[in-house]
């Protein structure tokens, strides 16, 4: 008898963690929708800094209930603190900006998916940062990305460089951030996953409340005031909160979940974020985008399995599924909520 209780208990706290990842991958992919929505709004650096107050409130009593947690932070390394701390702060103001100044909701589709290159980006940076190895599934899943993102910055307009150049060079801005976006995320995952094992885990708890205030600095020296709405209010404190259950649901999900199932399921955020954009901000996508959206995700699982069957020293794999499991905060992590 208390081996099957045993049994049933580890099957409810795998569904439990099975349904947990969900939850972070449906999460995630309303970031686009609402990051544009709000910029409208608001603006896009006084969005993202109203939006990263509310996840690093949740993140400081997240701190202020466990000693544990604080006192892991005192001991961080400087090196991690910048090396980490750096990247993570361009990826969330990089990526705020490109979709706030995408020039219509088109365009926001597609800086969305150029973001989407962060995977590949991650597993080829990791030969050299984690000096990781990777099997030739590697060149074809590079290829299929890049394909992906020319594919979806031609516009619905014939496919060639010259349409993708014209694309571009009419907002250039927005596209080079999203490129940063992608960029930095790849670079934070690597060194997170190198230096998080000295410090035991990552430190978004840490790294969202000093975005939250570099983003307020930054807001009341270069945007003017905006009115706010309910709706602002609304969706503010919706993706506030969504971006740190997604994180949070994400842990439980690496620590007791079905993490093959999971991790899959993950690849496709790119397709999901594109349809909850589309619905909510009612947009059309071309015919090009959704194939472009197809191939980035076929690319993006290429890469990972090419890296996923290889061990590293301390016997864990070389994957790096999503933001968080790149983050650090790994299957090993202890809840200290």
């Amino acid at each position: 008898m208390i081996g099957a209780h045993n049994v049933t208990a580890r099957a409810g706290s795998t569904h439990f963690g099975t349904v947990s990842g969900f939850v972070a991958i449906a999460l995630w992919s309303t970031t686009v929708a609402l990051a544009r929505s709000t910029s409208e709004q608001l603006g896009p650096l006084t969005a993202a800094a109203a939006v990263y107050s509310v996840s690093g409130s949740i993140a400081l009593l997240r701190l202020a209930r466990s000693n544990q947690r604080r006192q892991q932070i005192h001991q961080v390394p400087l090196k991690y603190l910048l090396g980490c701390g750096i990247p993570f702060l361009s990826y969330m103001i990089a990526l705020f900006l490109a979709v706030g100044l995408a020039m219509n909701h088109q365009q926001v589709l597609e800086i969305g998916l150029l973001n989407y290159l962060w995977p590949t980006l991650t597993i080829l940076l990791s030969l050299l940062i984690q000096k990781r190895q990777a099997n030739l599934l590697l060149i074809p899943g590079t290829i299929l990305a890049l394909v992906g993102i020319f594919l979806v910055l031609t516009q619905g307009s014939h496919v060639s460089w010259g349409s993708i150049l014209e694309n571009i060079s009419a907002n250039p801005a927005a596209y080079s951030l999203g490129l940063v976006a992608a960029v930095s995320w790849a670079v934070y995952s690597n060194l997170t996953r190198r230096w998080a094992r000295d410090t035991g885990q990552g430190m978004v708890d840490l790294f969202l409340p000093i975005t939250a205030v570099t983003l307020i600095v930054i807001a009341l020296l270069t945007e003017r005031g905006h009115a706010w709405s309910m709706r602002s209010l609304l969706e503010v404190g919706f993706l506030g909160t969504a971006t740190y259950i997604a994180y949070w649901s994400w842990e439980a999900s690496m620590r007791g979940g079905n993490f093959t199932l999971v991790t899959a399921a993950s690849y496709m955020t790119p397709f999901f974020s594109t349809v909850v954009a589309s619905l909510y901000l009612h947009v059309t996508p071309t015919a090009n985008l959704w194939i472009g959206c197809g191939v980035l995700v076929v690319g993006s699982l290429f890469s990972w399995a090419s890296i996923g069957a290889v061990r590293d020293a301390s016997g864990r794999d070389g994957t790096c599924p999503t933001p968080l499991e790149c983050g650090g905060e790994t299957r090993n992590f202890k809840s200290t909520l």
